[in-house]
């Protein structure tokens, strides 16, 4: 995906070819406002209709009231993109580029779409990994095609990257979790006896080798939005996409020493796929994590095999909603109250829970922190507390609704409030501040791609466009979208394409960045379709489920 593409393939034997949430969209502010009809879909049945301890309805009763399959016609009661007319052309030439581009990208498996290559620069001497097709850098490309009425592509790749899922998967002789999914996966043609075999790596090719965690979440995600796209919910319910999901939660609800709802993670397991110093429960993988929880809720059969996962979804969705909503969560208030933390508490009582040392707050957040705002903080450990901004963990705590509607609009508060910070020249500070000198030694090992401000050290990622104007959508805060688009299109086709951007104001072509890098065109396409019909975010949306108990507003979000 985003990060250095390493140079070797992962060996794989050639494989067989086998061949419903209603947004709630707030209202959006602009010279007049949108009114966007609500329908009963699947996802609105509450996490509260299963008890979590008794008995859960038989298959006939919820399936006539929750599935999609009670529904009426084709399109299960969705008025999203399926139905809109493929673009032909666009007036703004940028849209023209981008298709062409996107097209360009596509990767074919026996005759068939099967994804969209990480980037076509020519111009590189090295192509390292970039010519795979990436599980987390396909979303946006996925999305543009849904928009666009081009469904058929998305379902081959879901298909595809389900069956590479059941292979075995072995690291230096260990074995895998069945259910982890691949990071990447390559077609490779033999010309001579003219046939296509796939190569799928799930970590063990790519730098560091660390496996993804965070595939196996955006591929259920991407199933969602495929369903709620076309209303075709036999992939959704297919055995295959069934047991995917299944081995995907098997993996990420298992019980072990951990006391926290949030799941631990290793560095470089997501879009940050580098060390950073994001190891223990980084705000990006449990705002994921939430989601993917969530969206499997709505698609899970409530058969036998079903009903288990089904329950210990709605256990740890409350757990880990409440977690990140209270232990998370910052702002002016807040950081006022960590500010004067006693330590060494010991029994339930304790105020200072994660025994976080107050001397260990940087000072950059005093200056940082403004009095209306706040944002989820990267990562609450055992007395440790990582202050940062990351990026993709908000917005995805919005879109999922894992933040609350005064959380929620205090993040877009504080984009607006320190945008030089966050959005500069060009949309967005993957994360905030950049970690440098002795202290960028310690974390990222001396990486020399992740300088201060360049890669994923406080670097610009044109893709993060997608996210943000899906948030400030749901938040109706739609001109805050336009604003960041509108430095994208000043830049952005003229400079290639670029992978992502190096400076404290994203003013410098990153360094090492990659130029026709296709999740940046496709997070633009994405961006500019969704403001075009903000009926589109229904795709990545959930509303807030009634049954999460909020945390206690606070005020000091909006004035101090």
């Amino acid at each position: 995906m985003d990060a250095v593409r390493d140079s070797g393939n992962a060996k794989a034997e050639p494989h067989s070819s086998v061949e419903a949430d209603e947004l709630n969209l707030p209202r959006l502010h602009e010279k007049r406002r949108l009114n966007i009809d609500r329908k009963s879909s699947l996802d609105e049945r509450s996490l509260s209709e299963l008890s979590l301890g008794g008995n859960v309805r038989n298959v006939e009763s919820y399936d006539s009231m929750y599935s999609p399959m009670a529904t009426t016609g084709a399109r299960s009661g969705w008025d999203t993109p399926a139905s809109t007319t493929p673009r032909a052309s666009d007036p703004h030439p940028m849209v023209v580029d981008a298709w062409d581009s996107l097209r360009r990208s596509l990767v074919f498996f026996r005759g068939l779409p099967v994804g969209t290559i990480a980037a076509a620069d020519h111009q590189s001497e090295q192509v390292l990994n970039y010519d795979q097709v990436f599980v987390r850098d396909f979303v946006p490309s996925a999305l543009a095609f849904l928009m666009n009425g081009e469904p058929d592509i998305v379902k081959n790749f879901l298909l595809k990257t389900v069956q590479l899922q059941s292979w075995e998967k072995r690291i230096d002789r260990f074995k895998l979790g069945e259910g982890a999914m691949p990071a990447s996966f390559k077609v490779l043609h033999d010309p001579i006896r003219k046939t296509d075999s796939l190569a799928a790596d799930f970590g063990e090719s790519a730098i560091g080798r660390v496996a993804p965690i965070d595939s196996g979440f955006w591929w259920i995600i991407l199933l969602r939005a495929y369903t709620k796209s076309t209303g075709d919910i036999s992939l959704a319910e297919s055995s295959e996409c069934q047991k995917g999901m299944r081995l995907v939660l098997s993996l990420c609800l298992s019980e072990g020493f951990d006391t926290f709802p949030t799941l631990l993670c290793a560095d470089g397991c997501s879009m940050i796929d580098r060390r950073m110093g994001i190891y223990g429960y980084p705000i990006e993988i449990q705002a994921l994590f939430f989601m993917a929880l969530r969206c499997a809720f709505s698609m899970l059969k409530h058969d036998a095999e079903g009903k288990e996962f089904i329950e210990r979804i709605v256990k740890r969705v409350h757990a880990l909603s409440y977690h990140i909503r209270t232990y998370f969560w910052l702002d002016f208030q807040q950081l006022n109250v960590i500010y004067r933390y006693k330590t060494e508490e010991y029994s339930h009582t304790a105020v200072n829970k994660f025994n976080v040392i107050p001397d260990s707050i940087p000072d950059w957040l005093f200056d940082f922190m403004p009095c209306r705002g706040g944002y989820f903080i990267g990562n609450v450990s055992p007395a440790r507390m990582d202050f940062r901004w990351f990026s993709l963990g908000n917005f995805f705590a919005i879109l999922s609704s894992l933040s609350t509607p005064d959380q929620s609009a205090a993040i877009m508060d504080l984009i607006e409030e320190r945008w030089e910070e966050l959005v500069g020249d060009m949309p967005l500070k993957i994360s905030y501040p950049a970690i440098e000198s002795y202290e960028w030694r310690v974390v990222t090992g001396c990486d020399p791609k992740n300088t201060r401000w360049s890669y994923h050290n406080g670097g610009s990622w044109p893709v993060l466009l997608w996210m943000l104007t899906a948030a400030c959508i749901k938040t109706g805060r739609p001109q805050i979208a336009r604003r960041a688009l509108d430095l994208a299109e000043s830049r952005l086709m003229k400079d290639g394409w670029p992978e992502y951007y190096d400076g404290k104001l994203g003013r410098f072509v990153g360094k090492q960045a990659r130029k026709f890098q296709t999740w940046s065109i496709a997070g633009y396409l994405v961006a500019k379709m969704m403001l075009e019909d903000p009926t589109h975010v229904g795709m990545v949306s959930l509303e807030e489920d009634k049954a999460m108990k909020p945390a206690p507003k606070r005020s000091a979000s909006w004035s101090c």
